[in-house]
C-alpha cells in the first residue's frame, strides 16, 4: 500500500529549509534535461522524500512520499480558505500518484474544523496522525514517572492547550493513571459546565480548570503542551525539576538562548523506528528514522497494516484508538523512546538526574515513596554533569569511556560495578609508583596519626619540606641548591618563569613547537598548541617558538639576544611522545650557555624514572639551569610541582630584602606533600624503577613495533623507557573530496559544473571545512582503538593532548611483564579486528 503525507515548515527557518530543497532538485531536474519551462513553474506542493519501500519488524511492507505545502502556520491561518483548497489539490495529486491514504501533517490536519472537512470530501482517506502522537505523549509520561519512580496517583500534571484533540485524550489517559491535572484553557469565555463536558463525571474531582498559565509554575512540575499558537511556555518560570513534554508544532516552550540544567523540554508526540526497521535503500546505516512526527508515523503504520481509513480526525480522538495504534505501532518497531530535546537526544540519565527534586517534594507533603538509591556510579556521573564539566561527561559516553572507578591499586582499577582494568595512562604521568603505593601511604598516615605540623611554611620552617628540598638538589642534574614548591606542573613552570626573568632581567622566552607546559596563562604562553591558546589571548608578549628538534632555528633566534630563558621537555609527551634527534639536547645547552640565556628543562613528565633515568635529560648529560618536576613527586598522592635551580640564578631574582618573597604559594611546601614526596624518591630508588622502565620499555617497543609491522595504520611506534606512543596513521585525505565529487557525478545533470561557479569564499569554506573533516575521521579512528580496549579488554588508554591520532603507552613503572604481555595481546586483536581495509 502507498501513502502520501503532506507536511508543512513550522518555523520562518524550516520554510528556508524547503526552500533550498526545492531549488535543489528543481536545478538537478535542469542539470539532467536541459532547461525546460514546466521545471520552474509555481507548484502546489514540495516533493521532499520517496520511501519506496518501508519493511517493518513484522515484515510488513509500505510505501509512500513526503510532501511539504510551503506554509507555515501563521501563513495558513492568514488564508485559511485558500489553504484547503491547496490541501484538497495536493490530496488529488498525490491519489494520482498511487497513494491510497494520506496524512496531514501539522497545521493541515486543522484546517477545515480539524480535518473533518478534509476528510468528507477528500476522494481517498486521511488521517491527522494525532492518535499515535497522543499515545506517544501519554508513553513519555509512563517513562518518567517509571525513571523519576513516582507514582502517578501521587502526581499532578499540567495540561496546555485544553480541550484541543491531543490534551483531551492525554488528559482522559492520564487521568486513567491517577493522575491529578491542571487544565489550561483559553477559552475564558467558556464556562465550566462547557470545559468539563468533554470529560466524564467521575474525573471531576482531579481537575482543576486554569485559563491562564501563569498559575502553574508555581503548582506543577510535570507539563504537557499542544497548542496550536505555539510559544506559551516561559522555560525560566519552571520549577527545578520540572519536565515539559511539548507536543506542539511549533514547539510550546519559548526556545531561549541559555539552557537550565535542572529542567527537562522533551519533545513529545514523536516516535522513532527500531534497528530493524528499513526505511528504502538505506545506506551506511542512515536513514530518517529517529524522532518521526507521530502524525507521519501514524501514516505509515497504517499503510503497513493495509488500513487506509480516516483514524484520527476531529476533536474527539477515542482514547481506545490511541492505545490501539499505538499497539499497533509498537508491534512494527516504532517506539516512544529516546526522547529528545530540540532535536538533541536525551538519554535516560538526564530524566533520572531530576529525581532528587521529586522526591524531596514527596516527602514534604508526606507522600510514603520508596527513595531510590542510585549506584555511585550514578551518583558520580550526575554530579560530574551537573557541577563540573557536562561536555566532559558526554565526550567520555560519546566514546564509550564514561566509567567509575571504585578503588585502586598498583596498576589495576577496579570500577563500581567490580570489574577490573589495567591502567595504561596512570594518571598522565602521576602514577610512577602505581596507584595508592604502600610506603607512600603508610609515611602519610604516619603523619597525620602524629598530628604533625603542617601548614607551617611563612611563619616557620617546615622540617620534612626542608628534607625533600635537600634530597631533590642531591639527586637532580646541574647545581641545584634552591628549590621553590607549589601544587602542580603548570604552577612549576609559572615559578621558572617568573624566576628566569626575574634572575636575568631579560622579557623574551623560546619554546618548542608542539610542547605542552600547562594551562595558566604564563605556562600557555609557552605551550605550542594553537588549539589551547586561541580563545585565552593575548598571551604572555615575548614568547616566540621554534620547531622542536630544530637546532638552526634556535641558533637563528638565540642570536637576537633578549632571551630569558628556552624552555623544552626532553620528549614532548602531550606533542604525541616525539623524541628529538640525538644530541640535539646537547647542542641545546651549549646554545643557551653561549647566548646568556637560561636553559629551562620541563622534566614533569619525563622525569623520576619514567624514560630509563631518573631524568630524561640524563640520556644526554644534560646540567639545566632551572628544572621543573611534578606528577609522580609524591607517588600521585598529594598535588605537588618544584622549580629547581641553582644559587647563583635564585639570588640573583630573589636574593635581597626587597625581593626573596615576590614569588610564593599558599598550599606550597606544606609538610604532607614533602613527606609523600620524600617516600616516593626512596621507593623509586630502593626498586630502581628507572632500569626497570628502560629493560621493560625496550621489550614492550619492540613487540609492539612487531605486532604492528603489518598493519599500515600505525605510523609508528615511538618513545623511550616506559614512555611510549603509538602513533595512527589511517589516511583520510581526499575522501571528503571524493565523496563529493562521487554524489556530484551519480546525481542527475552536472553538479561539477555549479560547483565552478561557486563563490570563491564558498569553495574556500568547504575545502577547509573538508580537510578538518578528515582529520577528525583520523582521530576517530584512533579513538576507536581507545574505546574497544576499555570495553572489550579492560584498558585503559587515551591520546595526548595535543595529538588525538597519538595514543599514550605511560603505565605505572611498577607494571609487570604479564601486564605488558596482555596489553600486546590485547592490541594485536583490536588491530586485527579494526584492519577491514586490509588485504
Amino acid at each position: 500500500m502507498k501513502f502520501g503525507f503532506i507536511a508543512h515548515p513550522t518555523s520562518i527557518s524550516l520554510k528556508r529549509y524547503v526552500k533550498m530543497l526545492d531549488i535543489l532538485q528543481r536545478t538537478s531536474h535542469d542539470l539532467e534535461t536541459g532547461y525546460q519551462r514546466e521545471i520552474w513553474q509555481r507548484e502546489n506542493l514540495i516533493p521532499f522524500i520517496d520511501f519506496c519501500k518501508i519493511k517493518s519488524i513484522t515484515g510488513a511492507t509500505c510505501e509512500g512520499v513526503i510532501h511539504y505545502l510551503p506554509l507555515t502556520a501563521d501563513e495558513m491561518l492568514s488564508s485559511a480558505r485558500t489553504v484547503q483548497k491547496r490541501i484538497f489539490d495536493g490530496i488529488e495529486t498525490l491519489h494520482k500518484e498511487g497513494a491510497e491514504l494520506v496524512g496531514l501533517g501539522g497545521f493541515t490536519s486543522i484546517v477545515g474544523k480539524r480535518g473533518v472537512e478534509t476528510a468528507n470530501q477528500s476522494c481517498i482517506p486521511v488521517t491527522s496522525g494525532n492518535s499515535l502522537t497522543t499515545y506517544a505523549a501519554y508513553k513519555a509520561f509512563c517513562q518518567i514517572f517509571d525513571w523519576l519512580e513516582i507514582q502517578p496517583n501521587n502526581t499532578q500534571v499540567a495540561i496546555i492547550g485544553y480541550p484541543g484533540s491531543i490534551c483531551l485524550a492525554l488528559s482522559k489517559l492520564l487521568l486513567d493513571l491517577g493522575c491529578q491535572l491542571d487544565l489550561v484553557h483559553s477559552g475564558a469565555e467558556k464556562s465550566k459546565e462547557e470545559l468539563l463536558k468533554h470529560l466524564p463525571d467521575k474525573y471531576y474531582s482531579r481537575v482543576n480548570l486554569v485559563s491562564n498559565i501563569e498559575e502553574c509554575y508555581q503548582r506543577n512540575q510535570l507539563f504537557a503542551a499542544a497548542t496550536s499558537s505555539g510559544g506559551v511556555i516561559d522555560p525560566s518560570r519552571l520549577q527545578a525539576g520540572s519536565i515539559v513534554v511539548d507536543i506542539a508544532l511549533p514547539h510550546d516552550v519559548i526556545k531561549v538562548d541559555s539552557v537550565r540544567n535542572d529542567i527537562l523540554l522533551l519533545e513529545g508526540g514523536c516516535v522513532s523506528a527500531s534497528r530493524q526497521v528499513k526505511f528504502g535503500g538505506e545506506s551506511l546505516n542512515i536513514a530518517l528514522k529517529q524522532q518521526i512526527n507521530g502524525c507521519l508515523a501514524e501514516t505509515i503504520v497504517l499503510a503497513l497494516e493495509q488500513r487506509n481509513e480516516c483514524f484520527s480526525i476531529g476533536r474527539y480522538l477515542e482514547k481506545e484508538k490511541v492505545i490501539e495504534i499505538g499497539t499497533i505501532a509498537e508491534r512494527h518497531g516504532f517506539y516512544a523512546y529516546p526522547f529528545a530535546s530540540f532535536g538533541e537526544r536525551v538519554e535516560k540519565d538526564r530524566v533520572i538526574n531530576l529525581r532528587r527534586y521529586y522526591h524531596r517534594s514527596l516527602i514534604a507533603n508526606n507522600y510514603e515513596v520508596e527513595q531510590h538509591q542510585p549506584t555511585r556510579r550514578e551518583k558520580a556521573l550526575q554530579r560530574y554533569r551537573n557541577h563540573i564539566n557536562p561536555m566532559m561527561a558526554d565526550f567520555l559516553h560519546m566514546q564509550r569511556c564514561d566509567e567509575v572507578f571504585d578503588t585502586a591499586k598498583g596498576c589495576t582499577l577496579v570500577n563500581t560495578d567490580g570489574d577490573k582494568y589495567l591502567d595504561m595512562v596512570s594518571g598522565y604521568g602521576c602514577l610512577n609508583l602505581g596507584h595508592n603505593p604502600d610506603n607512600v601511604v603508610n609515611a602519610l598516615q604516619h603523619f597525620l596519626k602524629n598530628s604533625t605540623a603542617n601548614f607551617i611554611q611563612y611563619v616557620s620552617v617546615p622540617q620534612q619540606t626542608s628534607l625533600l628540598a635537600e634530597k631533590l638538589c642531591e639527586i637532580t642534574p646541574g647545581n641545584m641548591e634552591r628549590v621553590f614548591f607549589s601544587n602542580s606542573g603548570t604552577e612549576a613552570v609559572e615559578a621558572a618563569l617568573k624566576l628566569a626573568k626575574a634572575a636575568t632581567g631579560k622579557t623574551r622566552f623560546v619554546y618548542a613547537k608542539n610542547s605542552y607546559h600547562g594551562k595558566t596563562l604564563g605556562a600557555l604562553s609557552v605551550t605550542g598548541r594553537e588549539k589551547h591558546r586561541k580563545h585565552f589571548s593575548p598571551l604572555l608578549p615575548g614568547c616566540e617558538s621554534v620547531p622542536f628538534g630544530d637546532i638552526d632555528a634556535l641558533q637563528n633566534v638565540l642570536e637576537v639576544g633578549d632571551i630569558a630563558a628556552f624552555i623544552v621537555e626532553p620528549i614532548q609527551g602531550e606533542g604525541g611522545v616525539n623524541t628529538p634527534p640525538e644530541g640535539y639536547l646537547r647542542k641545546v645547552q651549549r646554545l643557551c650557555n653561549d647566548a646568556g640565556c637560561l636553559l629551562i628543562m620541563d622534566e614533569i613528565q619525563t622525569g623520576l624514572g619514567r624514560t630509563g633515568r631518573m631524568f630524561a635529560c640524563e640520556w644526554e648529560g644534560i646540567k639545566p639551569d632551572i628544572l621543573v618536576l611534578a606528577k609522580s613527586l609524591s607517588g600521585g598522592l598529594i598535588p605537588i610541582g618544584a622549580t629547581l635551580s641553582s644559587r647563583q640564578i635564585w639570588d640573583a631574582a630573589y636574593g635581597t630584602m626587597g625581593r626573596f618573597l615576590l614569588h610564593t604559594s599558599t598550599f606550597g611546601g606544606c609538610n604532607i606533600a614533602a613527606v609523600a614526596g620524600l617516600a616516593a624518591l626512596e621507593e623509586i630508588y630502593q626498586q630502581k624503577l628507572f632500569d626497570k622502565a628502560e629493560t621493560l620499555g625496550q621489550y614492550f617497543k619492540s613487540e609492539l613495533i612487531r605486532i604492528t609491522k603489518d598493519y599500515p595504520f600505525i605510523g609508528e611506534i615511538r618513545g623511550q623507557g616506559l614512555m611510549l606512543g603509538i602513533q595512527f596513521a589511517n589516511d583520510f585525505d581526499g575522501a571528503i573530496e571524493a565523496c563529493a565529487r562521487e554524489f556530484g557525478t551519480r546525481l542527475p545533470g552536472d553538479w561539477h559544473l555549479t560547483y565552478r561557479f561557486f563563490p570563491d569564499e564558498v569553495k574556500d569554506h568547504l575545502s577547509a571545512a573538508m580537510t578538518k573533516m578528515e582529520e577528525s575521521l583520523a582521530e576517530m579512528f584512533c579513538m576507536r582503538f581507545v574505546s574497544k580496549l576499555n570495553n572489550d579488554h579492560h584498558i585503559l588508554t587515551f591520546v595526548t593532548a595535543n595529538s588525538s591520532t597519538v595514543i599514550r603507552i605511560q603505565p605505572p613503572l611498577i607494571i609487570s611483564k604479564k601486564e605488558i604481555d596482555y596489553f600486546i595481546t590485547s592490541f594485536a586483536v583490536v588491530c586485527e579486528e579494526m584492519s577491514t581495509f586490509l588485504n
